[in-house]
């Protein structure tokens, strides 16, 4: 086999082999203490929401108990789960964010 065979014959198994990374919703959940201003303040801060999204996912949040912030890949998902939970504790509300497999 020629070395350009080869290397086409690996690049096609790289291509094969590779798959998208695995994606992750973020929620926020509802709590009785957390004041609806605050989550619309982290929607917009920390998943770029205008107002109207914001507002829209905060009340699907406190009707539905649990509302997508938004679906990433598990590194940003983390990053942002971790950033919202920080932000929360500092202001001293109990506001819960997660994320799971989408």
């Amino acid at each position: 086999m020629t070395e350009s065979n080869s290397e086409a014959v690996m690049l096609a198994q790289e291509k094969i082999e590779q798959k998208p990374p695995s994606m992750y919703k973020i929620l926020l959940l509802n709590d009785d203490f957390t004041p609806m201003e605050f989550v619309i303040e982290v929607l917009k801060i920390f998943f770029s929401m205008n107002q109207e999204q914001a507002t829209r996912t905060m009340l699907e949040v406190h009707m539905e108990g649990v509302g997508v912030c938004g679906i990433y890949s598990s590194d940003i998902a983390s990053t942002k789960v971790m950033q919202v939970t920080e932000f929360a504790r500092k202001n001293q509300h109990p506001l819960r964010c997660i994320m799971e497999e989408n």
